[in-house]
């Protein structure tokens, strides 16, 4: 009699479905660092480039890993670790060797603000994840690191854009443009997470249209297209923490309505 035969596999299911969104985090994380040396080298258009992969691989790894079930708390450690290097350490790097050297140990004093301020942003976000899900979850407190890695970048991306539309004084707008993103870091500012996005079947195809024309702009005008993008995301903060508001104010009415109500007595 013939025994079965046993299918043999070098690794489980479920630890290909861990290694998966963590390997893409690792390989996230070498991009970031990768940037600081095309900064040491003067390449600065391909350090911006390496942080936006850097920061669509963030986007990525953490979407992949609910989508195949293959989150785990070495996972979230590792993530915001690779969040502090890609989006703190190696965006102060790029325009400490930019601009603000030029400042001196000013410069480098802004520098280590910005990324300490990363860090305490990540630390917070890490305590506060993990709860039970409410209307809150499509909200962040605070701006995002990987927003903020862009957005500190935006005199240089501005200046590699060739716009050419204002004459920008960088040696003074890149400090206080550092300054801002760090305080908007650490803020309790809601703005949006888009982790929830609820599209109907039927506008579909225009989300599809909307994300590979949003791809070939970033193809084909990539630094105009940041630009746009980073003044779009700029104007996004004050509507957010609006729709924040209301949607707070929503949900005091709607709990003052339901303990109002009478209980039925049989």
């Amino acid at each position: 009699m013939n025994e079965p035969k046993k299918n043999f596999n070098i690794v489980s299911d479920t630890k290909a479905r861990v290694i998966l969104p963590n390997t893409l985090t690792l390989i996230g994380v070498c991009i970031g660092l990768t940037s600081i040396n095309f900064a040491l080298n003067g390449n600065y258009k391909l350090s911006i480039i390496a942080i936006l992969l850097a920061a669509i691989i963030d986007g990525l790894d953490g979407r992949i890993a609910r989508l195949i079930k293959g989150t785990s708390r070495v996972g979230k450690e590792l993530d915001s670790l690779t969040d502090v290097i890609s989006f703190g350490v190696a965006p102060a790097f790029i325009m400490y060797f930019w601009q603000l050297n030029s400042l001196g140990k000013v410069g480098w004093l802004i520098s280590l603000i910005y990324v300490v301020c990363v860090a305490l942003r990540l630390a917070r976000f890490n305590i506060n994840t993990g709860g039970e899900s409410s209307w809150k979850d499509n909200f962040f407190e605070g701006v995002p690191s990987p927003a903020g890695g862009i957005l500190v970048l935006s005199p240089l991306i501005y200046e590699s854009s060739g716009f050419g539309v204002f004459n920008l004084n960088y040696q003074l707008i890149t400090p206080i443009i550092f300054i801002a993103i760090s305080i908007l870091l650490i803020s309790k500012m809601p703005t949006y997470s888009f982790k929830k996005i609820v599209v109907p079947r039927s506008t579909t195809i225009f989300l599809l249209f909307g994300i590979v024309l949003l791809f070939g702009l970033l193809l084909i005008f990539t630094f105009k297209a940041l630009v746009i993008g980073c003044v779009f995301y700029l104007f996004l903060i004050p509507v957010s923490g609006i729709h924040f508001l209301k949607l707070k104010k929503d949900f005091k009415n709607e709990s003052k309505i339901n303990d109002q109500e009478p209980e039925d007595v049989l």
